[in-house]
């Protein structure tokens, strides 16, 4: 056999291995997106399906809450709604996905005259995604949430996919999967508005650890500004507000606490409407941790945000 027929022959043989690869490739995608996919379609984070489709149902004006679990465990958003007759649509999750993933649901149906308030409990991280596994089992194979990563987070979501992949095999040939895991920690503990709409009548956690302000670094504030600039260029407006702050003997003064909010305030380009001092509740209004209230905690919190935007609102920066 010569050079040319010996080239065609290799030629052949590595397009039929690459033809049975890409089938088996396919094949394996699909059954995994298809068959194995989705496992966690009824635990806490699979509300953000229930919420992304009320925040897309609303056409008109709206107030989007934006930050982790101290907002699921914290906001009475029906009171809130009333309180300014504006749907009211709560995006509180899971605070291991990380600021950018709670951010980036900001940006899925911006209406003019939306009011989106960032409660974030922290202002300084990496600009990378949280818990990259966590942020599968919460978007799964719905495409509807594929929208919130950016395209710097593909890859490392890439690398995190084989670790989510191995618990949903596990589910899924276990038959367990998409199980109601019951209590506050399931999906159906929301209510419509994305509340966890279960009574929270007792405290259940004890203080051990100091209560310190949060941190701020320059990546946050940057994309902030950068949101709150996106923001406005089409007729929305971001606010950020307090979050919950245990009120007790291992609490840090208040004037470390002010420094924090003065500082948010010097350097955000969007208004900074609550004073942390407002938003510290003592220890027996605290559920299950350090950021979750009980419902009689919420009401105080929800009250204090009413406060807080009809302050802002009579102002000279306010609608």
């Amino acid at each position: 056999m010569n050079r040319h027929s010996l080239f065609i022959s290799s030629f052949k043989g590595n397009a039929i291995f690459l033809g049975k690869a890409l089938y088996l490739f396919g094949a394996v995608t699909l059954f995994c997106f298809k068959i194995v996919m989705p496992q966690y379609s009824g635990g806490y984070d699979a509300s953000l399906i229930d919420k992304v489709e009320r925040l897309k149902s609303i056409a008109g004006p709206k107030i989007v809450l934006i930050g982790n679990s101290n907002l699921s465990f914290g906001i009475d958003s029906e009171r809130l709604e009333q309180a300014f007759d504006m749907p009211v649509v709560n995006m509180g999750l899971h605070g291991s996905l990380g600021n950018v993933f709670h951010e980036e649901m900001a940006r899925l149906n911006v209406c003019e005259g939306d009011l989106y308030i960032i409660c974030h409990t922290g202002y300084s991280d990496d600009n990378l995604l949280g818990d990259k596994a966590l942020a599968w089992s919460t978007i799964e194979n719905h495409v509807e949430l594929w929208p919130i990563l950016r395209t710097q987070d593909i890859w490392p979501m890439m690398k995190a996919y084989p670790v989510y992949l191995k618990k949903c095999l596990e589910l899924f040939v276990s038959g367990k999967g998409n199980g109601l895991p019951g209590g506050c920690y399931s999906r159906d503990a929301f209510n419509e508005y994305g509340d966890i709409g279960l009574e929270r009548v007792s405290s259940e956690y004890t203080f051990e650890s100091p209560v310190l302000p949060p941190l701020v670094n320059d990546m946050v504030i940057d994309r902030l500004n950068g949101l709150s600039e996106w923001l406005s260029e089409r007729r929305a407006t971001l606010l950020v507000a307090g979050y919950p702050i245990g009120k007790g003997e291992l609490t840090a003064p208040e004037e470390d606490f002010v420094k924090i909010q003065d500082e948010l305030t010097e350097r955000l380009k969007c208004p900074v409407i609550s004073d942390y001092r407002d938003y510290m509740f003592d220890y027996s209004f605290f559920f299950n941790t350090n950021l979750h209230l009980t419902t009689e905690g919420a009401a105080l919190r929800t009250q204090q945000l009413i406060e807080d935007l009809n302050q802002w609102m009579m102002s000279d920066e306010g609608l």
